[in-house]
């Protein structure tokens, strides 16, 4: 049939209106659900690095939670290089279902690129010139030949927006996490009496393979001697990862992956299960005993711990840690008693140091973040989750 045999038909506009919203209608139906702002969802995608990226692509998730419940993240970004590698500032003002790229942090200083375990964090109290509420950025710089080692901070005053180098606060030798080789590694930031304290991993003394030290500024430009945290007189040990919460009862709690540490199976693979320490003070951890976290399930966690507290869950609240060997999280509503450690299912997958944070809007809220296994790895990604607490603590076990 020719287009000019077609009968000529006359819709009415009743008609049409009535097409146009069902294609409206239909259009709603089928389009995916969008959940409510500051809900809880699993394994939603934040960002998936192109096929250009260096293996493993994407690596070491972190947040920072600012006013109004909006969170920022940043990650390893493995892009190809030049340019230098560099930090994304990705934010979500819905709790974590939805991201957009806001900035980028760029090495200002040393011409070698912000490569590895970078950390955000968000004065509560001024510090020096620098007034509450300003993003901080602690981070390795790291050359692309991977010859040095340097922990740099940044800052943001406009929230996230925008960054400025403040400080190197150590340098080390190349990333290679080989004993004898004295590189320095994973950054961590509290604020502790009036100071700002950054926590990191140390190979640079000839007597241990690695150990934990911590070092505190009063203006984050001069960082004063260096403290160790946690040691081992064994030389194949190696602690690392420090992560810190403070408890309902002033005591704070650190994990670590204690590298070469005891497994309760009584292998002597040598390994990196989760251990723990409890002090009166953050500056002291090295006068408290390591504790091996090991659940009521039985079940020792390994590798890349992080930890949290939420107020849920009783008198004592709630310790949560996640591991870099399983889905799961471990939770201890006993201010970290070694025998009252259960296990709670979690939807997002495992990942290398995998992120928690509980919301402070609402801290029955807590957030997974992952970026995905160590290398070779070509489908990392970057993704999350978020669980509500209470219902997660009834299927502990």
């Amino acid at each position: 049939m020719s287009r000019a045999s077609v009968p000529h038909v006359i819709i009415s506009a009743p008609i049409m209106r009535l097409l146009s919203l069902l294609s409206l209608f239909i259009g709603v139906v089928l389009a995916a659900p969008r959940l409510p702002p500051f809900s809880t969802f699993s394994n939603i995608t934040i960002f998936t690095p192109p096929s250009n990226y260096s293996d493993p692509r994407v690596l070491y998730a972190r947040t920072v939670e600012l006013e109004g419940g909006v969170l920022l993240a940043t990650w390893e970004n493995y892009s190809p290089e030049p340019p230098l590698v560099y930090f994304p500032i990705f934010k979500s003002v819905d709790g974590g279902e939805t991201w957009k790229e806001i900035s980028r942090v760029t090495d200002q200083v040393n011409n070698w690129g912000l490569r590895y375990q970078p950390f955000l964090y968000e004065l509560p109290i001024p510090i020096g010139k620098f007034k509450a509420g300003t993003v901080l950025l602690a981070g390795n710089s790291i050359p692309t030949d991977l010859n040095y080692t340097r922990i740099d901070v940044y800052a943001s005053e406009d929230k996230g927006c925008t960054w400025e180098f403040v400080s190197h606060v150590a340098s080390g030798g190349a990333a290679v996490p080989d004993n004898g080789i004295p590189a320095i590694w994973e950054p961590f930031l509290m604020v502790y009496d009036g100071k700002i304290v950054i926590y990191y991993s140390d190979q640079r003394d000839a007597k241990y393979g690695q150990k934990l030290v911590h070092q505190a500024s009063g203006d984050l430009l001069t960082w004063n001697s260096l403290v160790d945290d946690v040691k081992y007189p064994v030389y194949t040990a190696r602690p690392g990862m420090t992560t810190i919460t403070q408890l309902p009862n002033k005591k704070y709690m650190m994990t670590y992956e204690y590298g070469g540490g005891p497994l309760a199976s009584g292998s002597t693979t040598y390994s990196f299960p989760v251990y723990y320490r409890i002090s009166t003070s953050p500056l002291t951890f090295n006068d408290s005993p390591g504790l091996p976290l090991i659940s009521n399930d039985g079940t020792q966690p390994t590798s890349s711990p992080y930890i949290t507290w939420s107020p849920v869950g009783g008198i004592n609240g709630t310790i949560i840690v996640s591991s870099g060997s399983l889905s799961q999280v471990f939770v201890n509503q006993a201010l970290g008693d070694a025998g009252a450690w259960k296990t709670v299912g979690t939807p997002e997958g495992v990942s290398y140091s995998r992120h928690l944070r509980v919301f402070r809007w609402n801290p029955n809220h807590l957030l997974v973040m992952g970026g995905g296994i160590l290398p070779p790895s070509t489908t990392n990604k970057i993704s999350a989750s978020v669980i509500d607490l209470q219902k997660g603590l009834l299927s502990a076990s």
